[in-house]
This record gives structure tokens, C-alpha cells and sequence, in this order.
């Protein structure tokens, strides 16, 4: 499927610059890397990753989610995640609320888990629709493995820099243990109005994300800085950030940042806009607590600033993500207090 010419992201509204970091460089071990890696993931919590050599997944995965969501409302809704606070399977446009009033969001998407992607062509968590069963071999399943051993890498790197003993954070994010990593492919319609969220501000729920845009929307806002600003899709660039299990994990020492998605800005607001993301998270039995007991550096900064050591309330990863995901739900919906049972290390920070 050839890549659509779409409209320059504008040069008109305020972005903010992302490190650029290289993958190839952080396999190779380069130490000035790592450190610019580690600045970034320790500060805005974003950055641009070049060189991740999965741009014809990328490709195929926007392929795969273009010709599931043509399907029959019907037929689409026979995979739908639920209520129950399960992610997996297919969201419709407004099945979750975006804020605390109930306002429904306007993208839908479909959620391949990483452990059904591991365990193909046996199943492990749920089925799909046909136009990702038939993907699996050639698109799916690549995708998530590559995008998991992307992840996998940064994470043996900041287990390093945060003095943890050797594999800590591997074996919290093993491959085995069911979790709720997914891969995940979102459609937002064209023609919105800028003030029409599509995703509200929020933290990610888990480690890693692994993101990649073609058209603008995504924003963040940095500490410090009441005003939102884009973040400028780069082509062959993913865009990656810190969720809130691997800052909880650190002691706030890594950074999960609030961000959200609105409409593209400019001419590319009359475009689709879709997004391809992985996301990394621990094994569904990992508690989320700060690891002092075993690092000295996440010791000392939570011991320097109480206010760093996120509290999960000793959530394991499963509880987290679950609760998330229910209160997001419309149906789930009983009041504001649904939306702020919905949410993360955000509250308090925005």
C-alpha cells in the first residue's frame, strides 16, 4: 500500500523539539547515546527514535487498520473490547468519555495483544476480525516482536542508568507473563473541530510507547509550561515516551508527561488521521511500587522528594490497567467520579 501524499505539518503553531535519538547508536552501546537518551527520558519524557528498522511494519499495520475499520459496524462489533476493563479488540468512536462531563471521544481503533501475537497462531487472550488474522504472519506479528525487542532495549538501558540490578526491568516486562502490552491501530475522522478531543489529556498507563504519526494532533505539556504544544511527526521517525509503571517503577525518576490528541492542525485537518502504536507494559502481577529496596539511585531520589515517589497505592500492573480502562467507558459511567477513578500519575500535575 503506497504511503498517501498528505499536506506539510504547518509552520504556524507551536511545537516542542524532541531529542532525536538513534536507535542503531543505543544497540551499538554509544555511551554519549545513552546519555542523551537518558536526558530525555528523565526530563520531558519524549523523544524521536530514528533507525528503528520497522517502518514497513508501520506501513503494513495502517494497511491492516484501514481495511478493518471499512468493515461492517457489525461485523467490527463482534470483536469489541467490553466493559469489563479489558483492552483488547475493537473500540468504537464513542465508547469512552474524554473528561469528566462524559463527553465521548471520536476515534476508534483496534488492540492486538502482545501475548496473542507471541503465542500465533494459537490464541492466547482473544480473536480478531479477519483482516488481522489474515496479516498476522506477514504484518502483525512482526510488528509486535520487533517493536518488543525495540522496548525491551531501552529498558536494559535504564535499568542500567537506574542501578537496578542486571534484568530487573526485563524480567518485569518478561515475554512469558501475560500483560497488558498491545499493539494498537487508531482512525480519528477528519473535519473536527480543533476543540473536539479526540484522546484527552492523560499519562500513558504503561512502561513504553512506541508511536508513530503521519499527520500532527499529538501534544504535550511541558513541566513547567501552561500552554500546549504540538509534537511534529517526523517521517521514519517513531515517537517515544515513558508511562506511568516505569515512573512509579523508578520513583519518579523517569517521567511519564502528560499529553493528548486533538484534530491535525492546518490543511491537514481535512485529512484521517491515523496513529500506529506499541505498547510495553509490565507482567500483569508486577506491584507497582518504587524499587528502592533494590537501587540506590531510586532510594535516594525518593528519600530527596517524597513528591517524585508516584504513589499506585501497591496497584499490581493488571489493577492499574484494568481500572484505567473501565472508568474510561461510557457504559461504566455513573458521574465525574468515573472519569477520576480513569486516572494515572497525572492527578495533581497537570
Amino acid at each position: 500500500m503506497p504511503v498517501p501524499t498528505l499536506p506539510p505539518f504547518p509552520d504556524d503553531v507551536p511545537t516542542h523539539p524532541l531529542l532525536v535519538i538513534d536507535y542503531e547508536l543505543l544497540k551499538a552501546k554509544d555511551q554519549e547515546e545513552i546519555d542523551r537518551l537518558w536526558g530525555a527520558a528523565t526530563s520531558l519524557g519524549f523523544w524521536y527514535l530514528k533507525n528503528h528498522g520497522v517502518q514497513e511494519e508501520v506501513d503494513g499495520m495502517f494497511e491492516m487498520g484501514e481495511a478493518t475499520m471499512k468493515l461492517p459496524m457489525e461485523e467490527k462489533m463482534k470483536f469489541e473490547q467490553g466493559d469489563d476493563g479489558s483492552s483488547f479488540g475493537y473500540k468504537a468512536a464513542g465508547a469512552n468519555a474524554v473528561d469528566a462531563d462524559g463527553t465521548p471521544d471520536t476515534v476508534e481503533f483496534i488492540n492486538i495483544a502482545k501475548d496473542d501475537g507471541f503465542a500465533w497462531p494459537n490464541t492466547a487472550r482473544r480473536t480478531y476480525p479477519s483482516t488481522v488474522t489474515s496479516r498476522m504472519d506477514s504484518i502483525v506479528v512482526p510488528f509486535i516482536k520487533k517493536s518488543t525487542a525495540i522496548n525491551s532495549t531501552i529498558l536494559d538501558i535504564f535499568n542500567s542508568k537506574l542501578g537496578l540490578p542486571d534484568d530487573v526491568l526485563t524480567r518485569k516486562h518478561s515475554i512469558e507473563e501475560y500483560s497488558g502490552s498491545e499493539a494498537r491501530t487508531i482512525k480519528n475522522p477528519k473535519g473536527m473541530s480543533k476543540e473536539r478531543l479526540a484522546i484527552a489529556a492523560h499519562t500513558d498507563f504503561g512502561s513504553l510507547s512506541f508511536l508513530h504519526n503521519r499527520l500532527g494532533g499529538l501534544q504535550v505539556l511541558p513541566p513547567g509550561i501552561d500552554e500546549w504544544q504540538y509534537v511534529k511527526p517526523l517521517p521514519g521517525h517513531a515517537i517515544c515516551n515513558v508511562g506511568d509503571a516505569l515512573a512509579v517503577l523508578s520513583g519518579g525518576i523517569l517521567h511519564s508527561n502528560i499529553h493528548r490528541v486533538i484534530p491535525p492542525p492546518g490543511a491537514q485537518a481535512t485529512y484521517e488521521r491515523w496513529s500506529q502504536v506499541f505498547f510495553t507494559r509490565p507482567g500483569n502481577s508486577v506491584v507497582l511500587e518504587p524499587l528502592s529496596s533494590l537501587s540506590p539511585i531510586i532510594a535516594d531520589a525518593v528519600q530527596k522528594d517524597p513528591h517524585k515517589n508516584l504513589n499506585a497505592g501497591g496497584a499490581t500492573a493488571y489493577e492499574w490497567f484494568s481500572r484505567r480502562v473501565k472508568n474510561q467507558r461510557i457504559k461504566n459511567r455513573t458521574g465525574p467520579e468515573t472519569w477520576q477513578a480513569s486516572r494515572g500519575t497525572e492527578q495533581g500535575r497537570a
